[in-house]
């Protein structure tokens, strides 16, 4: 684990505002069986354990603090774990912040990157979060959350600021960070800027003076750093709590990067057919991260059939973000076309005309890029029902076609 050294009475940077609390009449629930499940369920640690359970249990609302920087526009389920977590916290009372990473993703984050993000400009990150914002709705409800741009308060910051700042934290700190050790053993660069990232993250914490910040576990040493200025800075102590990651349809952590990923705005059928394609030893992760289903319920059906067990997994999760039934609907297909043979009804359907580059019509109808549509083809995932696998991404489109894509998606092209 990373360690900051905690110091009082050292702040440094004077244009520090309190940002204020809004009162909330909804009760602060101090139950313990929910308290320990909020600890517990889905989460990776908790830094120190015992501040959180005594917070908790104070009856207090605490400051409870979400930070994403919108770097792209697609939400994915492991996005959903740290964004259940958050409503979680509202459930039982508390006041949830949502912070916009409207300055620190124009810097870019270095976690987890063997090289420097490419940073976002003003107008990206603003159009990336009103994407961002749509498909998070299915999970938190954004009257009970107030939300956060943190160009508000990073942007008005002087050099000399910066560098008071700075002052708080040591090189020997900043080089404890995995992803630098591995590029300077690999003799990559590291630029200076991305030093000054877990900087500024740190700084919400101070800005927002809040009890208790949330993310990711790769998220773990920007969310420390913040916990550490708000000491230096005679602010509130914060807790930290890291949720786990999770794991795509081939087994790495799903990324966008890896194209492993079940989106929350995959159609019913994907999302269902991908949650199908997971390993059978992640069935009970996505179950305690995922779901709202009983642990006592998880442990009897993931000790039974894990084709079952997954089945119901993944009827729960599109159930969730698409209704019941769109759920049983997307149930019935897989069963049908996986365990019969059969094409399932009501296959998507996009027009096209004639001898247009197949390429220039699956690419926006499944919404990938060019480049995964060539990576499809050279690995032999789509195929003509009835027909044979497609080996050439540019063949011209002559007449109307059913098409296969990998093991579950299925789009039917009408030749015009």
């Amino acid at each position: 684990m990373v360690q900051f050294y905690h110091r009082r009475g050292c702040a440094t940077v004077l244009r520090i505002t309190h940002m204020g609390i809004f009162s909330k009449n909804m009760p602060v629930s101090t139950d313990e069986k929910k308290i320990d499940e909020l600890l517990s369920r889905g989460v990776e640690n908790v830094i120190p354990r015992e501040l959180a359970t005594k917070k908790l249990s104070s009856g207090q609302p605490l400051r409870v603090y979400l930070g994403i920087d919108p770097t792209g526009a697609k939400l994915h389920l492991g996005h959903s774990v740290p964004l259940r977590k958050l409503r979680a916290f509202s459930d039982l009372g508390h006041h949830v912040i949502f912070v916009v990473g409207s300055f620190t993703a124009m810097i870019g984050d270095p976690t987890g990157r063997d090289a420097a993000r490419e940073p976002l400009t003003a107008s990206q990150v603003r159009e990336n979060f009103q994407n961002y914002k749509r498909q998070a709705q299915k999970i938190l409800d954004f009257s009970k959350v107030e939300i956060k741009y943190n160009d508000e308060w990073l942007s008005p910051l002087k050099f000399d600021d910066i560098v008071k700042l700075a002052s708080n934290f040591t090189v020997q700190q900043m080089l404890q960070r995995d992803m630098f050790e591995k590029r300077i053993g690999e003799g990559k660069p590291i630029s200076l800027h991305e030093f000054l990232y877990p900087l500024m993250v740190g700084y919400d914490s101070v800005m927002l003076d809040v009890d208790v910040e949330l993310g990711g576990s790769d998220q773990e040493f920007n969310m420390l750093a913040g916990r550490h200025l708000q000491s230096r800075m005679d602010k509130r102590e914060k807790f930290v709590l890291t949720t786990k990651l999770i794991e795509g349809t081939d087994g790495r952590k799903m990324s966008k990067t890896y194209n492993n990923c079940v989106y929350l705005e995959d159609e019913p059928s994907d999302m269902f057919g991908k949650i199908m394609s997971i390993k059978d030893e992640l069935i009970k992760t996505y179950f305690e991260v995922l779901t709202d289903v009983h642990t006592d319920v998880i442990a009897a059906m993931t000790s039974n059939n894990p084709r079952d067990a997954k089945i119901t997994l993944s009827k729960e999760i599109v159930k969730m973000y698409h209704g019941k039934a769109a759920s049983e609907k997307a149930a019935e297909d897989w069963i049908n076309t996986f365990s019969k043979g059969e094409v399932p009804k009501d296959v998507p359907e996009t027009p096209a005309a004639k001898d247009t580059p197949l390429i220039f019509v699956l690419a926006p109808a499944l919404g990938e890029s060019n480049a995964q549509i060539r990576r499809l083809v050279s690995q032999g995932a789509i195929s003509e029902i009835n027909g044979g696998v497609i080996t050439e991404a540019l063949m011209p489109i002559t007449r109307t076609m059913l098409l296969r894509i990998g093991k579950h998606r299925f789009l039917k092209i009408i030749v015009k």
